[in-house]
């Protein structure tokens, strides 16, 4: 299912994202628990751009195939981000608000520092 283009294109959106909020992080611009919720909220908004990117160049083809194809393509990653997003967003601050994951976290912080 996800290779090609699709995969790189979810590898690259969601990298990119991942970085910008490690250095965030290293900064002390946000917080490890922000850092969670945003690290689920990357993941998912790659797995969104490579499924919109698959999907929508599917029906792009079947629509207008050659031209349909690649707007369908960059329609569905576009909407596909943002999706993953939305869902990934919710999800990690649900995580990074459970007391249980927080107590599993916490002694790997210590042990790391």
């Amino acid at each position: 299912m996800f290779q090609g283009g699709s995969l790189w294109a979810g590898l690259l959106a969601g990298g990119m994202s991942q970085l910008q909020d490690t250095r965030n992080l290293q900064e002390g611009k946000i917080g490890k628990k922000q850092y969670t919720a945003q690290t689920v909220e990357n993941v998912t908004g790659a797995v969104g751009v490579m499924a919109g990117v698959e999907y929508g160049a599917v029906l792009g083809s079947a629509m207008m195939p050659g031209v349909g194809t690649v707007v369908g393509a960059m329609l569905g990653g576009v909407l596909g981000n943002r999706v993953g997003r939305i869902v990934g967003g919710q999800a990690g601050s649900m995580l990074s608000r459970n007391s249980l994951v927080n107590q599993v976290v916490e002694p790997v912080e210590e042990a790391i520092q």
